[in-house]
């Protein structure tokens, strides 16, 4: 077995260790047949209501948990020594259970209709049931961290009498509360999941096809040709290629296995310490930040703020390139650091090669982009986008797909939507309990409260709150709570909408590479065979930006695009990466020469003031980091550090 074949398997282990929607079982004969149907028959149904018209929402939502319901008891098990290759028979019973507990909806929907408000004892028999293997299917897939939020929530909807001070109601019954969360489309078949039946399933199998026409290798293969040569050349790769494959998908541990098995064996051979390796790729793994397909939670936000996708994508894409902008000089410091060259150009693929042959696979992205940006829905934009990449691999026959990897890309496509899926019917639980109790207000009242009415304290407690919800929390859940109890704060302090919003999405997804749990980071350990910890810190240093860009686009809307005019955003874009350098020169530790603590401290204050909008402090940043930059120029000892050990 070649290393590559090793490093590929263990890129594997790390995506079931990690990632809990991929430990799936892997059945054969009858079973896997029937599951096979079952993916194709929901991906036929999703692609024929986005073609000839969604039904009802409470209709729609049902069928789409439905399909969800009997693929996750399928695929995956109730327990860990449970096997993973036979079915076990208390699963085809929760799945028949839960199966049916949705369709109740759609087989009576009539006379649910009709009797609104007044639902009967066998009605909120089936809620019950339904609302528990909810949970129960929630924490085959997203695990407990989600679940004890939902949980959390439904306690506080039924002790409210009980809770002391802001946080009292007059609580709710527990069939008001289980009627109110299945019965209606403000609880389980809210926003969320009906975001999951529409826009998102459909992106998600759009980003299937693209990886089976190997957009994927191609990504890789682009970032070798463009930094590969570079100092540091491999750990720009990652982060390069990290941030392609962030258009098409929204998994950071997922997005650390599939170009970390290709960068981080490289990085290691170049003489990157294994943390370090393991932490360029956690740290540039902002997918769910890069448009045009960012994560789940973009969509919802569209939906809860009220504004077309395509404002999201606009207001995503400076951010985004900030973001890895900061990135990318971190690793190039820490490689003129240790004094890490390029791969030779004569073993790296040509650019223009590649275009020409390959080339073609980027046009459905070039396509969805132009379609939402003509006023195209976003449902209605990915049905053609997934046509024109069945298309478009056809022009060259290397890339071509056979009818059964279009068969295959149905089962995938249906199988990768169910960890969204089940996250967002899950936050429609709190949702439906922030409804029904106005905690959501209160809460907000709370922390605007706690932050004294100041801006800075209340975003300071809101990026926290995000932090600590992130901790194992999927990014749709983590937004769903922060939108609903941080936003209106900062909204409240004059923050617009989109801003506010936009602020608790990114420390949402930053809590993946954000010790002590950060998922993202453990997965990149994993493949390095570096020290968890080490490496999630690394990480955090090198994603410092991610900690500084919602800061500063909270304070310059203009960054995303909000009341912007090209001279504003061309400035603050400016002044922000020139501060960007300065911080992560700071947290490097190097320039041209390595820093003291002092010249550390000054380039990481004058990088700040450079961050913050303001012609006083750009004039400041400026005049401080011009400082440093000298002092540091006249150091003696110029050039790499021969010592490369593991201090990070």
């Amino acid at each position: 077995m070649s290393e590559q074949d090793k490093t590929t398997m263990s890129a594997e282990e790390v995506l079931q260790k990690f990632d809990k929607e991929s430990d799936k079982r892997n059945l054969t004969g009858m079973w896997d047949k029937l599951i096979s149907f079952i993916c194709i028959a929901f991906a036929v149904f999703q692609l024929y209501t986005a073609t000839f018209g969604v039904l009802d929402a409470h209709l729609q939502r049902a069928i789409h948990l439905a399909f969800g319901f009997s693929l996750i008891y399928l695929l995956y098990p109730g327990r860990k020594n449970w096997s993973r290759s036979v079915m076990h028979p208390l699963d085809v019973i929760f799945a028949v259970l839960s199966v049916a507990s949705a369709l109740y909806i759609v087989i009576f929907y009539d006379e649910l209709v009709l009797r609104a408000g007044m639902n009967t004892e066998f009605d909120f028999s089936i809620a019950f049931i339904g609302t528990l293997l909810l949970f129960e299917a929630a924490r085959r897939v997203v695990g407990w961290p989600m679940l004890t939020v939902a949980l959390f929530f439904m306690f506080y909807a039924f002790a409210g009498p009980y809770m002391p001070g802001i946080l009292a109601h007059r609580g709710v019954g527990v069939q008001e509360m289980f009627d109110h969360l299945f019965f209606t489309t403000e609880g389980i078949f809210g926003t969320p999941l009906g975001v999951s039946s529409t826009f998102i399933y459909l992106f998600i199998l759009f980003g299937s096809y693209l990886e089976a026409t190997g957009l994927g290798k191609l990504f890789i293969d682009l970032a070798n040709a463009v930094a590969g040569w570079a100092a540091g050349g491999p750990a720009k790769v990652a982060v390069l290629s990290s941030g392609l494959m962030g258009t098409v998908s929204g998994s950071s541990v997922a997005n650390v296995a599939g170009t970390g098995a290709f960068t981080i064996p490289m990085m290691k051979k170049l003489g990157y310490r294994p943390a370090f390796a393991g932490a360029v790729e956690a740290a540039s793994t902002g997918g769910q930040l890069m448009p045009p397909v960012m994560g789940a939670a973009a969509f919802l936000m569209a939906e809860f703020v009220g504004v077309p996708y395509i404002e999201v994508v606009k207001a995503a894409v400076i951010p985004a390139l900030l973001y890895y902008i900061g990135v990318w000089i971190g690793v190039h410091y820490e490689a003129k650091k240790f004094g890490l060259k390029g791969t030779p150009r004569d073993q790296l693929p040509k650019f223009g090669k590649l275009f020409m042959e390959k080339g073609h696979l980027i046009l459905p992205l070039a396509i969805i982009v132009y379609l939402l940006v003509s006023g195209y829905t976003p449902m209605r934009a990915a049905l053609w986008a997934i046509g024109l990449t069945l298309i478009c691999s056809c022009l060259r026959k290397s890339t071509r797909i056979s009818f059964s990897d279009v068969v295959k890309g149905l089962i995938e496509g249906s199988k990768g939507v169910l960890g969204v899926l089940i996250a967002c019917a899950t936050a429609g639980v709190i949702i439906g309990v922030v409804t029904k109790t106005g905690v959501g207000l209160k809460l907000a009242t709370a922390l605007l409260d706690l932050a004294g009415g100041h801006l800075l304290p209340a975003m300071f407690f809101t990026m926290i709150t995000s932090l600590i919800l992130g901790m194992g929390v999927p990014t749709t859940a983590n937004y769903v709570i922060t939108s609903t109890i941080a936003a209106p704060a900062l909204v409240q302090m004059d923050v617009p909408v989109l801003a506010a919003h936009m602020f608790a999405f990114y420390f949402g997804i930053v809590a993946d590479v954000t010790p002590p749990v950060a998922l993202a980071a453990y997965a990149g350990a994993g493949i390095s065979g570096a020290d968890p910890m080490k490496t999630g810190f690394a990480a955090a240093k090198l994603a410092i930006a991610a900690f500084i860009v919602p800061y500063i686009f909270v304070l310059a809307p203009e960054l995303l695009m909000i009341d912007a005019t090209p001279f504003t955003i061309t400035f603050a874009c400016a002044t922000a990466i020139i501060g960007m350098w300065g911080v992560s020169v700071a947290m490097i530790g190097f320039c041209q020469s390595k820093l003291s603590f002092l010249q550390r401290l000054l380039f990481f204050v004058g990088g700040l003031n450079m961050i913050i909008p303001g012609a006083v402090t750009d004039a400041i940043g400026v005049a401080i980091l011009a400082v440093a930059f000298f002092w540091q120029r006249m150091n003696k000892n110029k050039g790499p550090i021969e010592n490369h050990g593991e201090d990070l």
